[in-house]
């Protein structure tokens, strides 16, 4: 008997796509959007696919794609380096109180949320300017702001330790055995946005230029090949980037805890903490060879190393630990993944609806926010039994406070 956990999605004679989706939806879109990244003759040696896959713009959600000598931006994205961080705490459930409407506010007035001017600081804390200089962020964006003086830079400061909007989220989560934790959803803001969009457009002009023995299908996947000077710029700035939103996730961290230190009684952090990616592109070794392998929605899941897999506002989320599994590029899911597009969700998600299905959570339930809401999203048991070979739980969550932007 067969231990293959993944279904073969490609056409004969192309790049394989190898999808963990056993018992999970995948529209027809995202089938033909994965055909079309598979038909590049640039990827491979395979394509995997996560079981929270869905179309998504430029590349699929939920897609893993290695590349020899050549990498998308598009694939990134424009949410480069979004991730997960979370922390286990000594707090146990009978310390908080009973009504948690005044810890999400204030948390909520600790943490800068949403988009737009009131989703950055106001007053600039001091700790923003010594951050970036202490890990190094500045003098490297100095250089990209030589190469490249188009890109806007003006919100770096401003937005680092703020959580944004869309599906970025800040929790406080339970446990099996009932200790909190702190779990927030977030990358590297606007600032990520404009980089992406950028190498996004410069990509598109070359591709115009070009002259290929192949078809690429679709302008998104437009590319930079490796010793071209825009790759070296690319892969300077979004690796920038994705270190920008590891520290932007530290930053946020740090005023959610400072906030509960304020509001709870006194406490420690556990053992366990977690800042994992996935939204980036990082080369890695795999077998014999040295490719890029961009994570469109995707977590790194080496033997041994931990991740984060959050479900959907009011599910189950999990801390789990990579079985190394060779043919998912070592990888895993990053979430739930939609089944329904933000558009859909506002039209068929009622705010009764998602207040019926959030009733155990402290948060937001008003229309703004109902494009977030668990129908919005897959089955995330169905979600994990699908990827069993990739993964084993750690620990399981459940969610009591969540902060939208």
């Amino acid at each position: 008997m067969s231990n293959i956990n993944y279904e073969l999605l490609h056409a004969p004679d192309v790049t394989p796509i190898k999808a963990w989706v056993r018992g999970v939806p995948l529209e027809d879109a995202a089938r033909t959007q994965l055909r079309n990244i598979a038909a590049l003759p640039f990827v491979g040696p395979w394509l995997a696919v996560m079981p929270d896959v869905h179309l998504g713009k430029g590349a699929t959600v939920g897609s893993v794609v290695p590349t020899r000598g050549a990498i998308i931006p598009a694939a990134v994205g424009v949410d480069i380096g979004c991730g997960m961080m979370a922390v286990q705490t000594t707090l146990r459930a009978n310390d908080l109180p009973d009504s948690l409407s005044a810890l999400r506010h204030s948390i909520e007035r600790g943490v800068p949320v949403g988009n737009g001017p009131g989703g950055e600081h106001r007053k600039l804390p001091d700790s923003v300017g010594s951050k970036l200089r202490d890990v190094g962020l500045e003098p490297r964006l100095q250089r990209i702001r030589d190469k490249h003086p188009k890109i806007r830079f003006d919100k770096v400061d401003r937005q680092l330790g703020t959580l944004g909007g869309g599906n970025h989220f800040i929790e406080l989560c339970l446990d099996e055995a009932d200790s909190v934790w702190v779990m927030l959803h977030s990358g590297s803001r606007g600032t990520g946005n404009l980089i992406g969009t950028y190498f996004i457009e410069q990509a598109r002009r070359e591709l115009s230029k070009r002259v290929l023995g192949y078809h690429v299908p679709d302008k998104d996947l437009a590319f930079f090949l490796e010793g071209e000077p825009l790759f070296e710029d690319y892969v300077e700035a979004v690796s920038w980037a994705q270190d920008y939103a590891r520290c932007n996730r530290e930053a946020m961290m740090a005023r959610v805890l400072h906030c509960l230190h304020h509001a709870l009684p006194p406490f420690q952090l556990g053992k366990m903490a977690v800042n994992c990616h996935h939204n980036y592109v990082q080369r890695e070794q795999h077998g014999d060879e040295s490719l890029l392998v961009t994570r469109k929605g995707a977590v790194s899941a080496r033997d041994g190393e931990l991740g984060i897999i959050p479900g959907s506002m009011g599910a189950r989320s999990f801390i789990v630990r990579g079985k190394g599994n060779a043919d998912s590029f070592h990888s895993c899911s990053h979430g739930a993944g939609r089944v329904m597009s933000r558009t859909e969700a506002r039209k068929r998600i009622s705010v009764d609806a998602h207040a019926k299905a959030t009733a155990h959570v402290e948060c937001r339930k008003d229309a703004a926010v109902v494009d977030e809401s668990p129908a919005a999203y897959k089955d995330i048991d169905a979600v994990m039994a699908a990827q069993r070979d990739l993964v084993e739980i750690v620990h399981t969550l459940r969610q009591v406070v969540c902060i939208k932007g």
